[in-house]
C-alpha cells in the first residue's frame, strides 16, 4: 500500500514513528547526563562515548551474534570513560568542560581507529515489538514497530525521577550537586559521588550508541552519530534536569528528526533538506531562550561550572 493510499495521515504517522526511532538515543544520553548534572559535574565528552559505545556495541555482537552481549559492552566501556573522566576531574583546578571535550575526541579517534574491521560484517540487531499488528496498513505497522530500548528509556525515565525525588541515593546525588561544602558536612564524599555518577551517565549515554549501531540505522560507520551527544546537553537544559522532562523533549527532538523524511515520503522535494536542519535549529533556538545574565537557570545544579 502506497503512501498516497492515506493521503496526509502519513506525515503524522512518519513523524510519530521517526519520533520514537530518533528519540531513543537522545533518551539515553540525556537520562546519563542528567546524573551527571545532578552530582555537579558536566560532561561534555558524551558524543565521544556515544560513538564509541556504538562501535564496541556493534564488534561484541559481531564477534558473538548477540545484541545484547553488544549492549552490555557499549555499557562498560561507557562507565570506563565515564570514570576516566571523573577520576581526572577529581584534581584540584580541573576544568571538567575542557576534559569533556578531550574526551570527545579520545572517544571518537579510538572509535574509528577499532571500529574499522567491523564496517562491513553486520551484526544482528535488537529486536523490536510490532505494536501495530492490528493494522493491515504498513505505514501504521512500521511507525508502531518500537525497539525494546525505547520502552526500557522510558520505564528508566520514570524511574530515575522517582529515585531523585523519593530516595536516599537521589538525595545524596542532589545535595553534592547543589553544595560540596553541605556534602562534606554530612560526612559524604563528593568527589567519589561524582565519580560514580559520571561512570553511570557514561554506561547509560553509550548505550545510545548501541541503539544506533544495532537497530536504527543499524550499522557501524564513521558517521553514525549527528552531534547527538553535543544536542543531549542542551536537551538536559531545556528538560530543567528533570528524567521526565528529558524524555519528553528527546520526543520533542526525535519529532523535529523525523520532519525531513516525513515531507519526503508524501513528495515534497524542493527545500525538504532545510527540514533536516531542524534538530540543529531546535537546539540553537533552546541555548538563546535559556540563556540569560540576569537570571539563573531554574533546577540547575549549583556546583555545576555553567551555573557559576
Amino acid at each position: 500500500m502506497a503512501a498516497d493510499d492515506i493521503g496526509l495521515w502519513s506525515v503524522p504517522l512518519a513523524i510519530l514513528g521517526g519520533s520514537i526511532r530518533v528519540s531513543t538515543p537522545f533518551i539515553f544520553v540525556s537520562l546519563g547526563e542528567t546524573v551527571t548534572e545532578r552530582s555537579g559535574r558536566i560532561n561534555l565528552g558524551l558524543e565521544g562515548i556515544l560513538v564509541f559505545g556504538a562501535m564496541a556495541a556493534y564488534a561484541v555482537a559481531v564477534l558473538t551474534a548477540s545484541p545484547w552481549l553488544g549492549v552490555l559492552a557499549a555499557m562498560a566501556a561507557g562507565a570506563g570513560f565515564g570514570l576516566f573522566h571523573g577520576w581526572i576531574c577529581s584534581f584540584p583546578k580541573v576544568n571538567d568542560i575542557a576534559v569533556g571535550i578531550a574526551l570527545m575526541l579520545l572517544g571518537m579517534g579510538l572509535a574509528f581507529f577499532f571500529g574499522k574491521p567491523f564496517i562491513q560484517p553486520v551484526a544482528p540487531h535488537l529486536p523490536a515489538i510490532p505494536f501495530g499488528f492490528w493494522s493491515d496498513m504498513p505505514q501504521v505497522r512500521v511507525a508502531l514497530d518500537i525497539n525494546v530500548l525505547f520502552l526500557i528509556g522510558a520505564v528508566l525515565a520514570l524511574l530515575l525521577w522517582w529515585s531523585l525525588r523519593n530516595t536516599r541515593t537521589g538525595l545524596v546525588l542532589r545535595v553534592v550537586g547543589d553544595s560540596a561544602d553541605a556534602a562534606r558536612a554530612m560526612g559524604l564524599s563528593p568527589n567519589r559521588i561524582r565519580l560514580l555518577a559520571t561512570a553511570c551517565g557514561g554506561a547509560l549515554a553509550a548505550v545510545g550508541g548501541a541503539y544506533l549501531s544495532l537497530y536504527y540505522p543499524g550499522s557501524w560507520n564513521e558517521h553514525i552519530s549527528s552531534g547527538q551527544g553535543l544536542m543531549a546537553v542542551a536537551l538536559v537544559i531545556f528538560a530543567r534536569w528533570s528524567p521526565l522532562g528529558c524524555f519528553a523533549a528527546a520526543l520533542l527532538f526525535g519529532g523535529a528528526g523525523a520532519l525531513g523524511p516525513a515531507l519526503q515520503s508524501v513528495g515534497v522535494t524542493h527545500g525538504y533538506y532545510l527540514f533536516y536542519a531542524a534538530p540543529y535549529a531546535l537546539t540553537l533556538a533552546i541555548m538563546i531562550a535559556t540563556s540569560s545574565p540576569k537570571r539563573s537557570l531554574a533546577g540547575a545544579p549549583e556546583e555545576l561550572s555553567i551555573t557559576r
